[in-house]
């Protein structure tokens, strides 16, 4: 239980400065200095942030929205993912603009604070089709009804193949649900969650080791475990036309139309080997893939003991990943893949994890609160 314990505690340290257009006093007011939780949404700071930057602002309605480097920050995305997306290297604290006046309704939808963020987080979605895609579903959505409402009730479908449980929630569950999100309280969190009965992700890793620790003590075949999992993965695929070999070279993200967004269940099979990230990665974009072979080429990855060494900065589930998974993540990875495109980087609660990794352990031990595994990705396309 260590790590969603390192996830819960992530945060992003933010240095958040007002917009100059929105300054009435001199000298400007400093920026404000907060620790963000990663599995937060930027919106609920506005208590912390308002009462900072009150007395400089003009007359007029108050509509909090945020900006980096000019790009309006979609407020239903959560701030850890949004900092693994946009800030491939990592910048600490991340300098952010908040605006209180003008909001870009062209660019973000309505957000009406944190009423908005509840219902994108628990409400149901508008509009589900279920379309069935060589045997595997894939809900498909409507772009507006997708980014207003939640992934949740997506994610009990795909794990337990209804929302029944979601839909059902008593109020004052939800309340508490929702309460535990906002305040990082992981038990409350785990008490309430466990009434949606949401199926659980058996660990494949464990389960092997298990198993052959007992196979070497009795000497005997033991039968494999037959139990099988949905994960639910929403990628996001930043794309970029110009080749890097450091992080501080990949372009500056200016327009929402240069990331993609793929929401797909992941199926975990069980075959005579681990499924790994990497198997995961060839069904989420199998357009990437040419065949199973590989090359010794290092997909980004970090230092996971200077991450936690860091952690002061970043937390995050890095000492975790490096302590039940280096038996399995010795060798950096990456994958033979097309020559129009390859995979650069791939980060997921702020770790670059190497693609050996069991998928069954990310997804038991990296999921946001909304049970959807954020996997950020930087593919290099041909120009």
């Amino acid at each position: 239980m260590e790590a969603p314990k390192y996830v819960w505690e992530g945060a992003i340290p933010l240095q958040i400065h007002l917009h100059e257009s929105q300054v009435t006093t001199l000298p400007p007011p400093p920026p404000a200095l907060i620790l963000a939780p990663r599995i937060g949404y930027l919106p609920l700071l506005a208590p912390l942030i308002k009462p900072y930057f009150s007395s400089t602002l003009p007359p007029g309605v108050d509509t909090i929205w945020f900006d980096y480097n000019g790009l309006p920050l979609r407020w239903y995305i959560p701030t850890g993912v949004l900092f693994d997306l946009l800030c491939p290297e990592p910048e600490r604290p991340w300098n952010i603009t908040v605006h209180f006046r003008g909001y870009p309704g062209n660019v973000l939808i309505p957000c009406e604070g944190e009423d908005s963020v509840k219902w994108s987080f628990i409400n149901s979605l508008k509009e589900v089709d279920v379309l069935e895609i060589d045997g595997t579903d894939v809900l498909e959505i409507d772009s507006t009804a997708f980014m207003g409402n939640s992934l949740l009730l997506m994610a009990a479908y795909i794990m337990n193949g209804n929302c029944k449980n979601v839909m059902n929630m008593s109020q004052s569950d939800q309340l508490e649900l929702w309460h535990s999100v906002m305040n990082g309280n992981l038990e409350a969190y785990q008490r309430v969650s466990s009434k949606l009965k949401l199926a659980t992700v058996d660990d494949e890793y464990a389960s092997l080791c298990l198993q052959k620790s007992q196979q070497s003590v009795i000497e005997t075949d033991l039968p494999a475990q037959a139990k099988t999992g949905r994960v639910p993965v929403r990628l996001y695929v930043l794309s970029v036309s110009k080749d890097f070999d450091d992080l501080d070279e990949i372009p500056r993200v200016d327009s929402w139309e240069k990331i993609s967004y793929i929401n797909r269940p992941v199926e975990i099979r069980k075959e005579d080997k681990c499924f790994t990230l990497h198997d995961a990665l060839k069904i989420l974009l199998p357009e990437l893939f040419l065949d199973e072979s590989l090359m010794n080429v290092k997909l980004g990855g970090v230092d996971l003991e200077d991450a936690v060494r860091n952690s002061n900065e970043d937390v995050t589930s890095d000492k975790v990943v490096e302590d039940q998974g280096q038996n399995v993540c010795k060798q950096p990875e990456a994958c033979r893949i097309s020559s129009s495109a390859k995979i650069k980087l791939i980060r997921i609660q702020g770790i670059e994890p190497k693609l050996e990794i069991p998928f069954s352990w990310v997804a038991n031990n990296l999921l946001n609160p909304d049970y959807f595994l954020h996997v950020c990705v930087c593919v290099k396309v041909a120009q």
